[in-house]
């Protein structure tokens, strides 16, 4: 007999000011250079494509993407330190990609970090290529870290 314990259901829905100190806890935890609040705001102004995974009514994931021109660019997705390695990150990569698809972009794009091999790994296993560099484009500890671009022709996505 095993005493595992299940985890809650993973909730998919659009971010609300109200998860954003949920959201910002995640973001500052996760990175040394977070997005602000008001960065996050913003995006929900604006009606970028902001989701949440939740699971017992807390965020344990986020993504913001927007949608324009035929083309998608995925501008964060963060997935709480305690709740990775458990698909949350594909469960809200896939989901934003068929909102992506659904408001008619051909292209997803995003930028990460070559040092994030998590992210790195769970993007190109969904299918995203290194289409080029962007020379010093994240503040570092010790100067400036390149951010790997990365696409999606969206007809060839596997979600």
């Amino acid at each position: 007999m095993s005493a595992v314990l299940a985890l809650p259901r993973a909730h998919l829905r659009p971010m609300v000011d109200a998860d954003l100190s949920g959201v910002i806890a995640i973001e500052e935890d996760a990175y040394a250079f977070p997005w602000s609040e008001q960065i996050f705001r913003d995006c929900l102004r604006v009606g970028y494509a902001c989701w949440v995974v939740e699971r017992g009514g807390v965020p344990d994931a986020y993504g913001v993407m927007s949608v324009g021109a035929r083309e998608s660019h995925i501008l964060n997705l963060c997935v709480r330190s305690t709740a990775q390695r458990q698909g949350l990150g594909s469960l809200l990569l896939g989901h934003l990609l068929q909102l992506a698809r659904k408001h008619r972009a051909r292209t997803a794009l995003l930028e990460v970090r070559p040092s994030n091999r998590a992210a790195y790994r769970l993007y190109t296993g969904m299918g995203f290529n290194e289409v080029g560099v962007r020379h010093d484009y994240y503040p570092g500890k010790n100067g400036r870290e390149d951010a790997v671009i990365l696409a999606l022709e969206l007809g060839a996505c596997r979600t």
